[in-house]
């Protein structure tokens, strides 16, 4: 029999109330629906301060590289055209001219690289780039490309001429 009470008070010991159990009540987080949709952020539309001017400057740098690259590049087509065979006078002054409008071609180099590494900054030091700030580099960058991509076709043109 006593044995009988003492196993009986361990049961009964076991369904005592605990002091720090956690509640079975709903959290705050539990509490919100999961079906209402969550707003979208609001994304801006204007780029970041100074930014827009920064790219203009570039594509200017750019625009004007192109306007001092067209005379030199006219010029070496001219004497492409007229240049005799391989290393005659007229081939080396063909060559030349041509020479002149690689150098010419700078500006525009460093317009490109200098959007390309603004972007890269950006990110680098925010850790990303907003969506505005994106498409005006874009944007400059395509301007800027152009204008890249057809003095390269110049170029390559007039060496080709001169290959012959």
């Amino acid at each position: 029999m006593r044995a009988l009470l003492l196993a009986l008070a361990v049961l009964l010991s076991g369904c005592s109330t605990a002091t720090n159990a956690p509640s079975l009540a709903p959290r705050p987080a539990e509490r919100i629906d999961p079906r209402v949709p969550v707003p979208e952020p609001a994304i801006s539309t204007i780029p970041s301060p100074g930014l827009t001017q920064e790219l203009a400057s570039l594509v200017a740098q750019a625009n004007a590289g192109d306007d001092a690259f067209a005379p030199l590049v006219e010029r070496a087509r001219q004497l492409a055209d007229a240049a005799g065979g391989k290393e005659s006078e007229s081939w080396i002054l063909a060559q030349q001219a041509l020479s002149a409008a690689v150098a010419a071609r700078s500006p525009v180099a460093g317009a490109v690289a200098d959007i390309d590494a603004l972007g890269a900054s950006k990110i680098q030091q925010l850790g990303g780039i907003s969506a505005a700030d994106l498409t005006a580099i874009d944007a400059a960058a395509a301007r800027v490309g152009g204008i890249d991509q057809r003095e390269a076709a110049a170029i390559a043109a007039i060496q080709a001429k001169l290959a012959r």
